[in-house]
């Protein structure tokens, strides 16, 4: 019987680059607070939704009822 060696065929697995600047963590922070929990990238904003809350009349947005 021919024993085969099935090690040497296996390639390394090699990690995945990132392909863009948003699937980045640490890119990801509050311009105001510096948080990374919340954030919001919309309208270009990149602050997180506590600051955007304090701030939103001061960006221009209204509250609808």
């Amino acid at each position: 019987m021919e024993t085969k060696n099935y090690q040497s065929a296996v390639t390394p697995i090699k990690k995945q680059k990132v392909k863009s600047e948003k699937m980045k963590k640490r890119n990801n922070v509050c311009k105001m607070c510096g948080t990374r929990k919340g954030f919001l990238r919309k309208y270009g904003l990149r602050i997180c939704r506590r600051c955007f809350k304090d701030n939103a009349p001061r960006l221009g947005f209204e509250k609808y009822s």
